[in-house]
């Protein structure tokens, strides 16, 4: 297999370089570091379970470029399981270093593709010989296959043309027959059609809501359900329309294709996705009605349901939803959908069915964690939750009962997962088997490793399968979390977590950064930040708070932020930094920044409005005007989720909570970091606050990002922002 040919080659590299790895000496962490890091994502298992291809993002001289793996779980290597429940290992004391608990990797994993090729979103052929992917190669952009049985470099198969608009949760972009003979995708028109189309760009002439996308204006690009026969490949549109087709699952019999669309009567108006199916025809067929959204289809094995998320409430928000999304399905003649997950009152995510359609397994975050679950789709409604415990040297993945917090013993977070089409059978003692019915592929971080790609059996020994950071974490002295819970000021508890700085010692006192986490509806945890290793590594204690309107603690608690940003929640960030004082007499009270980016931002500047305790603040990406921000950014319906109208209906809540508001109570010296392009928080957001600052004579300073967006991604920008940061806080905290 010439694809993965260079595999004895990375083994005796691996062996090689594993000794020398150890030995280094252990260093701080610099800025520059923060580029090192691989992302390891998209982890899909083939059909057949017996290898794993993923993508792997590298920073280069100019940009990060993502890259294709392919892993073995190594079936034949899987020892004898135990046959009852493992009794949790006693946590180690939190200085100790758990890369100790990853064990090294069986077999290690080899690059799918030549050196040149940059790809995405692997997908396998039914028949696990195929897989698909998305690439801009020698001038072709779109979907290119590659046989991992043969020699054959890949072949192109479909053009594809994107679009710049912002669809919610996008979902799958294609999906193979169950034949594996045809491939369904997602694509615009002819780009030169639609720009002809156009016309001329001077003047430009707006006519819609949505006419921003998140960098630059929305192209006239819409997007449908396209089918291309992969031996004879001869692209043929299924759908049309003024509407942007997206998230598409093929149906078991190969007939139909299911997929999302908004067809309201002014779709930029309303945000409200629905489930559609096309068959091969071009007949479509619209199953759900709701006011709610529907996200994530899913056709079950037998092709009688669909299961997918959803909201509710009559309006959703394109970005930062309160609610949270739970599991449903429906049946693929059309109906009424039922809800699966509502009692487990967490947000869920990717729905995908078992093998024998007897459960769908998803992602919900809860408390910080983020792991697998799984809810029967016939008769009980019993919820499972994938946790991680240690026995004799092996990590076990047990599905437990949520009533069972014996189960937890490790604290991660899976960002991406897939199961096989069947399982296996493994021996056990007295010559019995047993029968796993679904192997799992996921990538999985925890607060001192970045991600990486791991195996599991679902419900039995859980694997590591790849290694891209071991040389970053083995070369970096890191600092582990500390978990703090705590009342806030109604009773409510918060959870949290502290960061020591690196090489701590107890005879000396040190600066705090408290780090609020964007959404307002995200939530942080115990997965790895490079950012917060970063500050670490300087010498801070770092604080970073689940406070009311975080997810990953139910419906009301999600709920905490709305009308009223900077009410409950900014009491509980402050209720945290004094349970922190607290219990810290290390932490010096006289020398504390803040820092955090989008709603982070806003809190950023809301709290150098309300209090002088901090002596730094560094806004990122920053809302300062509710009023200015709502017919700037390009979703306007933030506000209407989150205010309940429009600013003409209710401008006094949406100033009373704007941080300007207030500006004359700033005391706080505070740099603005900002991309030019980001429409997400339109850049006038930081020139309001700035310049109300530098008129007051408050000390700050503005850094604009050309070509950047709400998140930064050329590699030099990255560095020099998160290196502008602390040094703006060792001028003021140090």
């Amino acid at each position: 297999m010439k694809q993965i040919s260079n595999l004895a080659w990375a083994t005796l590299l691996f062996l090689h370089l594993a000794p020398h790895c150890l030995a280094q000496p252990r260093r701080s962490m610099v800025p520059a570091d923060i580029l090192r890091v691989a992302g390891v994502a998209d982890a899909q298992i083939s059909p057949n379970g017996q290898w794993v291809v993923y993508t792997v993002s590298v920073t280069d001289s100019d940009a990060t470029r993502p890259t294709l793996w392919i892993a073995r779980p190594g079936l034949d290597l899987i020892p004898t399981q135990p046959t009852a429940r493992p009794t949790p290992t006693p946590r180690r004391p939190t200085d100790e270093r758990p890369e100790l608990d990853w064990a090294e990797i069986k077999r290690p994993p080899s690059q799918l593709l030549r050196a040149g090729w940059s790809a995405s979103s692997p997908r396998w052929s039914p028949d696990s010989t195929m897989i698909a992917f998305f690439s801009n190669h020698e001038g072709r952009n779109g979907i290119w296959v590659v046989n991992v049985s043969k020699p054959d470099p890949p072949r192109f198969i479909a053009e594809v043309h994107n679009t710049n608009f912002f669809i919610t949760y996008a979902g799958e972009s294609l999906a193979w027959a169950p034949n594996s003979k045809r491939i369904a995708y997602v694509s615009a028109g002819d780009q030169a059609k639609e720009e002809a189309a156009k016309g001329t760009d001077d003047p430009r002439i707006i006519d819609r809501i949505q006419y921003k996308s998140r960098t630059s204006f929305s192209d006239h690009r819409r997007t449908h359900v396209w089918i291309v026969d992969v031996e004879r490949p001869e692209p043929r549109q299924l759908t049309s329309g003024p509407f942007y087709d997206h998230a598409i699952s093929f149906s078991p019999n190969g007939e139909e294709i299911a997929f999302l669309s908004n067809h309201e009567p002014d779709p930029d108006a309303n945000n409200n996705s629905d489930i559609f199916t096309v068959d091969l025809g071009g007949q479509v067929r619209q199953l759900t009605q709701t006011k709610g959204c529907e996200y994530q289809p899913a056709w079950s094995p037998d092709g009688k349901w669909i299961a997918y998320t959803a909201t509710k409430r009559d309006v959703t928000t394109i970005d930062s939803v309160a609610e949270d999304t739970h599991v449903w399905m429906i049946s693929a003649a059309g109906g009424g959908g039922s809800e699966l997950t509502a009692d487990q009152d967490r947000r869920a995510r990717n729905p995908k069915w078992s093998a024998d359609g007897r459960h769908i397994f998803f992602l919900a975050g809860d408390q910080g964690t983020t792991t697998i679950y799984r809810v029967g789709a016939t008769g009980g409604r019993r919820i499972d939750k994938l946790s991680l415990l240690h026995e004799e040297g092996r990590l076990i993945g047990l599905l437990d009962a949520p009533a069972s917090p014996a189960a937890v013993s490790r604290r991660f977070q899976i960002g991406s997962f897939s199961l096989s089409r069947g399982g296996i059978s493994v021996p056990e003692p007295g010559g019995a088997t047993r029968r796993y019915p679904t192997l799992i592929s996921f990538t999985l971080t925890d607060a001192q490793h970045p991600a990486e790609l791991w195996f599991g059996l679902g419900g039995g020994e859980v694997r590591r399968l790849s290694a891209h950071n071991d040389g970053f974490v083995r070369s970096l002295r890191l600092s582990q979390p500390e978990e703090i819970k705590f009342r806030s000021f109604d009773g409510v508890e918060v959870q949290g977590w502290l960061m020591k700085p690196v090489g701590f010692r107890d005879d000396q006192r040190y600066p705090m950064i408290l780090s609020v986490h964007g959404g307002p509806h995200g939530m942080s945890g115990w997965g790895f930040s490079a950012l917060f290793q970063a500050y670490a590594a300087r010498g801070y204690a770092v604080l970073y708070l689940n406070p009311r309107g975080s997810s990953g603690y139910g419906q009301k608690f999600s709920d905490g932020t709305l009308n009223e940003w900077g009410g409950g929640d900014y009491r509980d960030l402050m209720a945290g930094v004094d349970e922190a004082l607290r219990r810290y007499s290390w932490i010096n009270a006289d020398r504390m920044g803040v820092i955090g980016g989008s709603y982070g931002g806003f809190m950023t500047n809301w709290i150098i409005t309300q209090t002088p305790r901090f002596r730094a603040a560094v806004a990122i990406a920053s809302v300062s005007n509710l009023v200015s921000f709502y017919s700037t950014s390009l979703y306007q319906d933030l506000i209407h989720t989150e205010f309940g109208g429009y600013p003409w209906d209710n401008y006094d809540l949406l100033w009373q909570w704007s941080p300007i508001r207030y500006v004359r109570q700033a005391q706080t010296p505070t740099l603005f970091i900002h991309g030019e392009q980001d429409n997400d928080v339109h850049i006038t957001q930081a020139e309001e606050m700035y310049m109300a600052l530098k008129r007051r004579g408050v000390e700050t300073v503005f850094v604009r990002y050309p070509r950047e967006g709400h998140g930064f991604r050329e590699p030099h920008h990255r560095v020099d922002a998160l290196e502008r940061a602390l040094v703006w806080f060792d001028r003021f905290l140090k």
